[in-house]
């Protein structure tokens, strides 16, 4: 039965008094660190403002600009394209408001286009610049008077169709997304050609939030706008504006291709800010247990809530956003007084959830009841991380780290009044990562934010929006893209019958064409449509998950698609399990069924690196041994899923395994690697550490395919036959080592080899059988343990970092650990990634080290296989062990 909770009003400073004063919180509070007030600091308004705009914005009690405010805003007037960094609730917005607004006043055919990530930040945009046109009409000057309702529009996919012809007709300012200008503005533009001819201003917000494989597209897409935008005669200003990052100039010139001014003087005021890091405690120290940091990051909610503070709680999924509302609900915080002697419970507070799939009216309203204070608590997911207006909170608290710097500053910001006490408190998950930062909480607080990166001629994506540009306008040779030349892939998509090209002996089409090169026409003949069969958030083609019914649930890349979403694996969504059934590759489809279970799924991945091409080597790391020399480049990867563990979602004991049998995939990506040395190999296969691979012999190839012959190629446990995508194991009934053959000393492998000795035997069954020591499973640990703590280096969710080992790499012939990307082509991270290594791996030293579990656990290098514990091995001090030799 859940208990009611009195509710009652405090002010920040006398919670945070109280918590100090709690033993059993402060127990597990890992840092606390205070920053003063600070206060605003003033300019005035750029002399080329229109004066009614001032006056426009001292009605709406704006009296003095913020620094960055004037600078941003005098820089673009002079006609400079600019990026603004401020902190949350910064005033970031009036840098591009007054700018559009001054083009409007100024000039009646003046457009502006503005591009957000979000549909709801754009409804919130919507609402703040109407407010603002009010007031220029409430002037008397009879500016807009009569028009500002058909002045400013959103127009995305919830714009009704009957509305859209008129929108185009009348809009000055068009609110939108980077997809909604991809799929159905762009290659529309013959229906908005006046808008592009007066086309002055361009904003792109939330400029951190374009980078890596959907930076990379919206950069291709802003180069499709640039492009129509010079065929009709305008050449726009670029307005962006960023949470802090480390490269924000880099990265917005990346984006628009042309120089920017950086505008990052911030001048805002903000108040006394407290940031608290929270780490569970333990409850079985051997397996590194901890209390569910879900529970802890709901008691400490609840409590804010109850004391009066409006509380926003951020998790990292959907699932956790769901299950966290549940658990608040459920205890039913009632509302109180704290002025009476005995406070009396009525009905509960209201707390919401606020996430994607939520109806547009659904998050509107929590919108609005956070502002007006009427909502006392939301649980969300990063859709609330963006710069939407919910007032000014008093409370955060963070289920997990949101996975980069940037963006936990940019969660912890949203609460914090400009004037008054705030608190933020991030709550560390079990993940490696979180584990790290509880135990270096100074990492968070001093370490600069990340560098966003985009890779905008990654050949996919490049690809893909040179057909989408060719659709819009016809290419002429010698015409760059942005700053690429394409004559090669329009000459490819030729190839294909999608472009026709032809000889028209006429002026080159655009400015900037080169008239010595022959003037071929490039012109799109195909019967498709070219952006609707590309996605700005993935590369290469996926797969979609739905239920027995046909209901979409999902989707997933097809190179993770046999980890993900194989028969038998348990895929997780909206708080809810579900179980594959099937997987039909050829259409693309994943079949789920919903189902009550206590486990997820893990994949057992193999994982082979071919070196493509080598693009960069650091020196080996200044270490006593000397070690490795790092090096990264471009590199396939075939992947092969042969089997999976179940794993219980409280204990992370497992549970079972089963087989997997789908194709291989191959990705062509980029990553780095390191080498272990020939000499530490040696010491660590003497400690039973790792495993080189086996010599066996002259024969062996000959002899192991005589013996799946023999067999006829059916498991000789089980009898499971090959699978067409992968053969079966051969196995040495006694092992190979015992009989002690050197190459080039006797012929023992001859014995070794004999058919009587050999077995074929599938996957799983070889699995289970194998008699010798568990070896190489350091190296496993080590992939896991770094695959887990490189996302502190990029701006990247876990998911597109990747971590494999090979026990002879044909590259470097020895173990070799690689870190990849799973985003075909690439974006730059394994660069970045190589040039942190010893960072990286000194982290890894470190987090095995402090990690208080005995063995082994999911915190530092992964569930421990029984089967280590059986043969006498410690994963955690093999780990350990390993890093110290190579480091």
């Amino acid at each position: 039965m859940s208990a009611t909770i009195a509710a009652g009003v405090a002010n920040v400073s006398d919670v945070l008094a109280r918590l100090r004063a709690d033993r059993e919180f402060m127990r597990d509070v890992c840092d606390w660190q205070r920053a003063p007030a600070r206060p605003a600091r003033f300019a005035d308004f750029p002399a080329a403002l229109d004066p009614r705009l001032r006056e426009a914005l001292k009605r709406r009690g704006i009296e003095q600009l913020y620094t960055h405010q004037a600078q941003a805003i005098a820089a673009t007037l002079r006609g400079e394209h600019v990026v603004v960094v401020a902190n949350a609730a910064g005033g970031k917005s009036l840098c591009f408001h007054a700018p559009i607004l001054n083009a409007l006043l100024r000039d009646p055919n003046a457009r502006a286009l503005c591009l957000f990530p979000t549909k709801a930040l754009s409804q919130d945009q919507l609402s703040n610049l109407s407010s603002f046109v009010a007031h220029l009409s409430s002037s008397g000057d009879g500016l807009m008077k009569d028009e500002r309702s058909k002045i400013i529009h959103t127009y995305d996919g919830d714009t009704p169709q009957a509305k859209r012809a008129e929108i185009r007709r009348d809009a000055r300012v068009i609110i939108t997304n980077a997809d909604m200008l991809h799929i159905g503005i762009l290659p529309h533009h013959t229906r908005w050609a006046a808008f592009f001819k007066h086309l002055r201003y361009v904003v792109i917000d939330e400029m951190h939030a374009y980078r890596g494989i959907f930076g990379s597209h919206v950069a291709n897409v802003i180069r499709r706008l640039k492009r129509l935008c010079a065929f009709y005669g305008s050449n726009p200003v670029f307005i962006l504006a960023s949470a802090t990052i480390a490269n924000p100039r880099a990265h917005a010139e990346r984006l628009i291709e042309a120089p920017v001014t950086l505008v990052d003087d911030d001048g805002s005021p903000h108040g006394e800010r407290n940031v608290i890091i929270v780490n569970p405690p333990l409850t079985d120290p051997q397996f590194g247990l901890r209390r569910s940091a879900d529970f802890v990051a709901r008691d400490i909610a609840a409590r804010f809530i109850a004391e009066g503070l409006q509380t926003i709680c951020f998790a990292r999924s959907r699932n956790t956003a769901e299950i966290l509302l549940a658990y608040l609900r459920d205890m039913r915080l009632g509302v109180g007084s704290r002025e009476s002697a005995c406070p009396t419970s009525h009905s509960p507070l209201p707390i919401h959830g606020y996430r994607g799939g939520y109806l547009p009216e659904e998050r509107r309203a929590i919108e609005q009841g956070l502002r007006e204070g009427s909502v006392r608590g939301v649980v969300a997911t990063n859709a609330l991380e963006l710069g939407i207006d919910i007032g000014a909170l008093d409370a955060c608290v963070m289920l997990g780290y949101p996975g980069s710097i940037a963006s936990f500053w940019q969660q912890a910001g949203r609460a914090g009044r400009r004037r008054g006490a705030s608190v933020a408190v991030m709550v560390a998950t079990p993940d490696p990562l979180d584990q790290y930062l509880a135990a270096h909480p100074q990492y968070l607080f001093q370490q600069s934010p990340e560098h966003a990166r985009i890779a905008p001629d990654n050949l996919g994506v490049l690809a893909a929006h040179v057909a989408c540009a060719t659709f819009e306008l016809p290419f002429a040779r010698g015409e760059r893209f942005g700053s690429v030349r394409v004559d090669e892939l329009l000459d490819a998509l030729a190839e294909e019958g999608d472009v026709h090209a032809s000889g028209v002996g006429a002026l080159p089409l655009f400015r900037g064409a080169d008239d010595s090169q022959p003037a071929t026409r490039y012109t799109w003949v195909g019967e498709s449509y070219p952006a609707d069969r590309v996605s700005l958030r993935g590369a290469g083609e996926r797969v979609s998950i739905v239920d027995e019914q046909g209901n979409l649930i999902g989707e997933t890349e097809r190179h993770t698609a046999p980890a993900r979403v194989h028969p038998g694996a348990i895929y997780l969504h909206q708080a809810q399990t579900y179980l594959v059934t099937e997987l039909d590759w050829e259409m693309g489809r994943a079949v789920v069924r919903r189902v009550d279970a206590d486990y997820y799924t893990q994949a057992s991945a193999v994982s082979e690196v071919m070196v493509l091409r080598e693009f960069d080597r650091l020196e080996p790391a200044q270490s006593p041994a000397g070690n490795c020399a790092p090096a990264s480049g471009e590199i396939e990867v075939t992947t092969t899923v042969g089997r999976y563990r179940q794993v219980q979602f409280n204990t992370h004991r497992t549970l079972g395994w089963g087989d997997v049998d789908l194709p291989s995939q191959k990705l062509l990506t980029t990553g780095y690697w390191f080498a272990i040395p020939e000499a530490i190999c040696k010491q660590l296969e003497k400690e039973g550490i790792i495993g080189l691979p086996n010599d066996y012999g002259p024969n062996w190839e000959q002899q192991r395919q005589a013996a799946r012959a023999r067999d006829g190629y059916r498991c000789a446990i089980c009898g499971k036959p090959e699978s067409p995508h992968q053969q079966h194991h051969v196995h040495h009934r006694r092992p190979f080592r015992s009989f002690g053959y050197v190459r080039g000393e006797n012929d023992f492998y001859l014995q070794a080899n004999d058919l009587d000795n050999l077995m074929t035997v599938c996957p799983s069954c070889h699995a289970k059988i194998e008699t010798a020591e568990p070896v190489n499973q350091a190296l496993s640990g080590l992939c896991y343990l770094l695959g887990n703590l490189a996302p502190l280096f990029v701006m990247c969710d876990p998911s597109d970092i990747a971590a494999t080992f090979d026990t002879a790499s044909p590259h470097t012939h020895l173990p070799t650990i690689t870190l990849y990307e799973l985003v075909p082509g690439g974006t730059g991270l394994a660069d970045e990634l190589m040039a942190h290594h010893v960072e990286l791996m000194k982290m890894a030293a470190q987090r095995v080290q402090e990690c208080p579990c005995e063995h082994g656990c999911p915190s530092c290098v992964g569930p421990v296989d029984p089967a280590m514990e059986t043969h006498g091995r410690n994963l955690k001090k093999d780990v350990a062990r390993l890093i110290a030799l190579i480091r």
